[in-house]
């Protein structure tokens, strides 16, 4: 430093040398130096790579006896074909990794050879840049793509990813789409009633290519290629193309997630998903009302969303897949919960929201195949999905135990509302929507049965909650009867108020679940029919609504007595009870069931109005009857015998 006013340099004063460990002769690092040269390098050697490392068995896979770079080549040369434009025959490379660096394997664009007529511009922007495919991510992986990159994504205080669905909170119905072709347009159910509302090919491709588009013109997007059905048998190949980690992860919990070997032998899909859902349709587009669209094309095999980010649609549209692809095999398709006893006997569980369909398929005795869509083969019953999707409103610890153990790292938390510090979530709070939901694999439920499926049905229950306080409790049907409740789909729901008074409203869903219905209720119905008669199932009707008067004057049934009644139902005991048939209705109720109150069991002995019960019943039966012209033309089997019989086991006036 130089002196102050003189100009002259000081002479520096040498530092003391620090004496180091290493120069004491003990070595600084036990473990040595890391291999890395760079920061990017370290980080490579803290992800481990890793590689399906269990044979094949055989070489009939399509990727099988293959290295893993021409593995991985044909692997981006399929998901290359499912983003190709349709218009401009061409698209931009895909490239297998995350953008950022690294060395990644590209692939020549291959599409699709379709026959249609449009104009082929040989050269686009598009075609110069790359889109990074992030395939099969672990849902670690799918948490940090996340909550890097996605807004409105936070880690809960259990581990839970929490994300947001943007403006849409649950299905779009009066937005989906089904192209009507030769085939379609007499297969499928259309017209009143129906949930198929009709496209045009034209319209589909117009849409399709705007998916497309919008997909290829993002750095990166995420492919899940996965399994529907657990029997080995009729499993299906899906793979689901979308532009958001939460999306990814949902899909990875709802659809059965393959082995590294299965992922190896995946191959081309039986059906594919474009799920631009960020971006909106035209809504000049012919067959457009808004700005929403989810459309399925059956002979493309190909779904496409545009316009909501809800992740609800994907499940529901493979379901609707499911309806249509699973009767052409003589299965049938449901929308049940599921379970197992310990010696084998199997119960389905059918129901509309509020019914208690979840509740009560969740039985810590029992095991549980599935929550919400099942197929019933000749050779046994299986789920569709690999996960679970629960509603969380109001969601306890005490109330439903599995439900609430089960959201943990890897469960997607919908649409909840969270502590900004603890990141505990409130589950009574509505502020963003009622219809909060968690989406987790089903081997977060402790008893699930793994593989989820299991022999053939001993009993079908058909759950309803009467708010009108006129069903018995339990009763037992026979098989017109449960033909008749099935394709009714019964509950009722509690409307507003209307001068102080809140009345019941009856809701139909033609078989339980009418919004993913692809032929007409009729079908299902009669395949249900011969399944049961065929391996001796018995079909029961339990009431969880009300009793004693409709709601505002009666009582809900308590849960403990309706845990009764299953039980019953489960170990075959209800069978031996003595019945007496019911008026108007014709049920069949048991005089008497172990640790449920005598008096409840028959409705009319509840009432306290014996005139006002009577009024309540045969209104709830014109609602039954109204509801059921719409299916009284349908003719079910060779003759109309079944027909016959299913319209004579509704109400008698």
């Amino acid at each position: 430093m130089a002196a102050k006013g003189t100009g002259v340099t000081s002479p520096r004063t040498p530092l003391k040398s620090i004496l180091t460990e290493k120069a004491k002769g003990i070595p600084n690092d036990s473990a040595g130096t890391v291999k890395a040269q760079t920061i990017e390098e370290l980080h490579s050697l803290q992800r481990k790579r890793s590689a399906p490392n269990t044979p094949l068995q055989g070489t009939a896979g399509a990727f099988a006896n293959l290295s893993e770079d021409e593995r991985q080549r044909q692997q981006l040369q399929s998901i290359s074909a499912s983003l190709a434009s349709l218009t401009r025959g061409t698209g931009p490379k895909v490239i297998r990794g995350d953008p950022g660096g690294g060395k990644y394997q590209a692939v020549s664009h291959v599409a699709h050879h379709h026959h249609i007529e449009a104009p082929v511009i040989s050269v686009s922007d598009s075609s110069l840049k790359f889109t990074h495919v992030l395939y099969n991510l672990s849902p670690g992986e799918l948490y940090e793509q996340a909550l890097k990159y996605e807004k409105g994504s936070f880690l809960t205080s259990t581990g839970a990813l929490a994300t947001l669905s943007g403006a849409k909170t649950g299905r779009s119905p009066r937005d989906k789409r089904v192209v009507i072709d030769d085939t379609t347009q007499d297969e499928l159910w259309w017209g009143k009633g129906s949930p198929n509302i009709e496209m045009d090919e034209h319209t589909f491709l117009v849409n399709r290519e705007r998916a497309v588009d919008y997909l290829n013109s993002l750095d990166k997007v995420f492919v899940n290629d996965q399994f529907l059905n657990w029997d080995p048998k009729n499993r299906i190949k899906v793979r689901i193309v979308s532009c958001r980690a939460y999306h990814s992860l949902f899909m990875h919990n709802m659809c059965i997630r393959p082995t590294p070997e299965e992922l190896e032998n995946f191959g081309t899909p039986d059906f594919t998903i474009y799920n631009a859902g960020q971006f909106p349709c035209n809504r000049y587009t012919h067959y457009m009302t808004s700005s929403t669209s989810i459309d399925i094309n059956l002979n493309r095999k190909e779904m496409v969303i545009l316009g909501t980010q809800y992740a609800g649609e994907m499940k529901k549209g493979l379901f609707s897949l499911m309806h249509y692809l699973m009767p052409k095999r003589h299965i049938l398709s449901l929308h049940s919960g599921c379970n197992m006893g310990k010696d084998g006997d199997v119960a389905l569980f059918f129901g509309l929201s509020g019914t208690g369909k979840t509740t009560l398929s969740t039985d810590h005795n029992r095991f549980l195949i599935g929550d919400d869509e099942h197929c019933w083969s000749d050779d046994c019953v299986s789920n569709i999905e690999g996960g679970c999707y629960a509603k969380c409103i109001d969601l306890s610890k005490e109330k439903e135990p599995d439900i609430w153990n089960a959201i943990k790292f890897g469960t997607v938390l919908e649409n909840v509302v969270f502590d900004e510090h603890t990141r505990e979530v409130d589950y009574t709070d509505k502020s963003v929507t009622e219809n909060t939901r968690a989406a987790y694999p089903i081997e977060f439920i402790p008893n699930a049965k793994i593989p989820c499926f299991g022999p053939h049905p001993k009993n079908v229950i058909l759950l309803a909650c009467d708010a009108f306080g006129v069903l018995p409790p339990v009763s037992k049907l026979s098989l017109a009867q449960t033909m008749y409740h099935f394709i009714s789909g019964y509950t009722a729901l509690v409307a507003g108020t209307v001068d102080g008074i809140k009345e019941p409203k009856a809701t139909f869903s033609a078989c339980f679940g009418a919004a993913f219905l692809m032929l007409h209720p009729t079908t299902y119905a009669a395949m249900l029919a011969e399944k049961m008669q065929k391996h001796g199932a018995t079909g029961w009707l339990v009431n969880t609504g009300w009793c004693g008067g409709s709601y505002g004057s009666g009582n809900r049934i308590k849960l403990p007595y309706t845990r009764k009644i299953i039980n019953a139902i489960h170990s075959g005991s209800l069978l031996k009870a003595t019945y007496e048939k019911t008026e108007v209705f014709g049920l069949e109720i048991p005089n008497e069931i172990e640790g449920v109150p005598k008096e409840i069991l028959r409705p009319e002995n509840a009432w306290a109005d014996k005139e006002a019960y009577k009024n309540m019943l045969l209104k709830l039966a014109g609602l039954f009857k109204n509801n059921f012209e719409t299916f009284t033309e349908y003719k079910i089997g060779e003759d109309k015998k079944l027909t016959e019989e299913i319209l004579a086991a509704g109400p008698i006036f």
